[in-house]
């Protein structure tokens, strides 16, 4: 099993480079008068990272007014 697992690591890290070498187009972001230039891939990474930490974030949120929404009064 610990060679599947080895395996599946090293499929998923050959995938994100792939995706990282083949989207070197910049592009420009603006927001409030700042702006950045990155590459796509960077860029798509850096918003998938955020999502997930938003995402856990708003999960504990809501799951925490659930276990106070029926704690017995």
């Amino acid at each position: 099993m610990r060679y599947v697992y080895l395996a599946l690591i090293v499929l998923f890290t050959a995938s994100v480079l792939l995706f990282k070498f083949q989207n070197l187009t910049s592009v420009t972001i603006s927001l409030l008068g700042m702006s950045a230039t990155l590459p796509v891939s960077t860029l798509l990474i850096l918003v998938y990272v955020l999502g997930m930490v938003t995402g856990s974030a708003l999960f504990g949120l809501v799951r925490s007014w659930i276990r106070g929404a029926t704690r017995p009064r």
